[in-house]
């Protein structure tokens, strides 16, 4: 179950005004299970999107990559996006031209049902990789899909995207620009295969706000580098790591389109706010996780310098079995902190707390500390640690969780 995580309601998430979602079960891998959806928008809707950086991404990303710069060529043409598929179970990467062809054809079964352009539809998978999609049963759930579409079923999405999740992950939340409530909704997968440079992650976030096209871009870009790339679970960077920001347009304020502008911070705070929430409920939700271990590094020359140090200790099976155990052999941390890549690091400069617990100062163990002290808080849930470096002002935030047995036999097993 994952770490002190307060699962969603069905209640409390809001329908975005222009935007409908579809549920089936298309029995892509396994059958009895909710595992496709469509998300359909109004025309007019302004879509944005980020990806993967793993060189080997899958066909559905290849696909989405070029129908988004075809609307994006394209503005006054009226092909903008209006449709989403999201299938589970199978991740269409690593099939080559023939797995193109399938992610290409996916958008046209959708495009002919909806009565648009292929296009217009933005495809998306996640599962096993180097299996071929099985067209039929994806051809023969769309229909399920749009005969569903309805604007409060977010909550059946939340659920249609899990693969190896063990909850759903959704929030909504809203913000008032120029009197006029907005509303932002957003739902997410991954527990494994996440080290977001972008993650197996896929974010899907809807707003009803008025935004230019441009500043929807720049405010998902904010968004995701302070959310989705700051997590990490295993490392492991997937080939079908997508995230999508959505704004149909339809409140009633006048549209945003100034970065300078204080209506641009609070949506970009807000959608910033939900990412941020979507992304730790993934860490919290880490296969086999059982702590959420909160990583900043302060100090720092840069804030990519810190995020460099705090991802080596994220990423570190030595850590993070350390902390599964509740082990305080902590200075498998300051080795992390010393390879990290930072070639003139002055060790006598660096500090290490954990929780409310001293325990470096100036590169060295300092003598009040206690083992017994640093393994409280190592057997708590959630667990913060402070890592100086003493070189400027900069710090960042990484959040990951530990390395556990179940870890191990949830992957060992994926494909049974």
């Amino acid at each position: 179950m994952a770490v002190n995580y307060i699962l969603p309601e069905a209640k409390n998430l809001l329908p975005i005004a222009g935007l409908k979602l579809g549920i089936t079960q298309a029995h892509v891998r396994k059958p009895n299970r909710r595992d496709m959806m469509v998300l359909a928008l109004d025309a007019g809707a302004t879509v944005a999107g980020v990806f993967t950086q793993n060189r080997f991404c899958a066909a559905p990303v290849i696909v989405c990559r070029e129908h988004l710069d075809d609307a994006k060529a394209n503005p006054a043409s009226g092909q903008g996006i209006r449709a989403l598929i999201i299938n589970t179970g199978c991740a269409n990467a690593g099939t080559g031209e023939a797995g193109l062809a399938d992610a290409r054809s996916t958008c046209a079964i959708v495009a002919e049902k909806l009565g648009i352009n292929a296009q217009q539809v933005l495809p998306f998978s996640t599962g096993v990789i180097m299996e071929m999609l099985p067209m039929q049963r994806i051809e023969a759930g769309v229909p399920g899909c749009i005969a569903d579409l309805k604007a409060d079923n977010w909550f059946e999405a939340a659920h249609a995207i899990m693969t190896t999740d063990t909850v759903p992950k959704a929030v909504s939340k809203q913000v008032t620009i120029d009197g006029v409530k907005v509303s932002i909704t957003g739902i997410s997968k991954g527990a494994g295969m996440i080290q977001p440079n972008m993650a197996t992650m896929l974010g899907f976030i809807a707003t009803d706000a008025n935004i230019a096209e441009a500043a929807l871009n720049s405010i998902l870009k904010h968004a995701v580098n302070n959310s989705f790339n700051v997590i990490t679970i295993d490392g492991d960077t997937s080939t079908n790591d997508s995230c999508i920001l959505m704004a149909t347009g339809k409140a009633a304020h006048v549209q945003v389109t100034d970065p300078a502008s204080p209506q641009y911070a609070q949506l970009r705070d807000a959608i910033a706010a939900v990412a941020l929430e979507l992304a730790q409920a993934i860490v919290r939700d880490g296969e086999g996780a059982t702590k959420f271990i909160s990583i900043t590094v302060a100090g720092g020359a840069t804030t990519d310098e810190c995020k460099k140090v705090a991802k080596a200790i994220a990423h570190s099976p030595l850590v993070k079995t350390a902390f599964f155990a509740s082990d305080p052999n902590l200075g498998r941390i300051l080795a992390a902190v010393g390879y990290a890549g930072i070639t003139d690091l002055d060790q006598t400069k660096i500090g290490l707390k954990l929780g409310d617990v001293d325990i470096v100062q100036n590169g060295g163990r300092l003598k009040t500390y206690q083992e017994s002290e640093g393994a409280r808080v190592m057997q708590m849930a959630e667990i913060p640690v402070l890592v100086t470096l003493g070189r400027g002002t900069a710090t960042a935030t990484v959040w990951t969780c530990d390395l556990s047995y179940e870890y191990v036999k949830i992957n060992a097993d994926y494909r049974s």
